[in-house]
């Protein structure tokens, strides 16, 4: 009796070779290719056969790799958001005065949001998060929950050396970054406004929330 034939799948990890799937080198091949159709012809314009045929893989492949144009969009902003995050983050030193690290983290975040693909990544993950909530819980958990978790801990380092009094630190980390993006973010979000911010205007802003943020919360010998 012959024993059954092996599956493509089964042959390929025999072979040495990545499952289908999973091969990193293919995964990082389209989502080049999507990046570029994303960035010429905008998201709504775009299809995923435009997208195979820039990344020069079959439709199927594709498929194989991502289920749709929504999750393929959201894994080219993943990438983003994650070495953004990582970097502003990066910049939450506790060993450095609250105020002169928040004006600064402040600032970069403002730049870093006010870019038109996060401006337009943001709307696109709000107009599928109702009929694809799992795009919106991981987009939130892996962004602005994030965002607040590591600030919020970087408020619990400066309470404890006394230079904070700040009775719940997660609120006031969600206060702070609802501050700094209240004037800047929001209205280009909603389309509002279309041009980038000035240095000016983010100074501004970012200077105001700082300074309410040091008078609710700064001891008498902080910052």
């Amino acid at each position: 009796m012959e024993s059954p034939s092996a599956s493509p799948e089964t042959s390929e990890r025999r072979g040495g070779r990545p499952a289908a799937g999973t091969d990193p080198q293919k995964r990082r091949q389209i989502l080049e290719g999507a990046g570029r159709v994303f960035s010429t012809l905008g998201f709504d314009a775009s299809s995923m056969n435009d997208v195979a045929h820039e990344a020069r893989v079959s439709k199927a492949t594709l498929y194989v790799y991502f289920q749709d144009k929504e999750h393929l969009f959201t894994s080219i902003c993943a990438e983003r958001r994650d070495r953004n995050i990582s970097e502003l983050i990066a910049l939450l030193d506790p060993e450095k005065p609250p105020r002169e690290t928040l004006l600064h983290f402040g600032t970069e975040m403002m730049r870093l949001l006010s870019e038109p693909f996060v401006v337009a990544a943001h709307r696109i993950v709000i107009g599928v998060a109702e009929r694809m909530p799992e795009i919106g819980t991981e987009f939130f958990e892996a962004g602005p929950k994030r965002m607040t978790v590591a600030l919020a801990a970087f408020i619990d380092q400066h309470v404890a050396a006394g230079r904070l009094n700040v009775p719940d630190s997660h609120l006031a980390a969600a206060q702070f970054l609802e501050l700094v993006q209240s004037l800047i973010f929001r209205p280009r979000l909603y389309g509002a406004i279309t041009d980038r911010p000035t240095a000016q205007e983010m100074d501004k802003v970012v200077t105001s929330a700082v300074t309410m943020f040091m008078a609710a919360y700064g001891a008498k010998d902080g910052g």
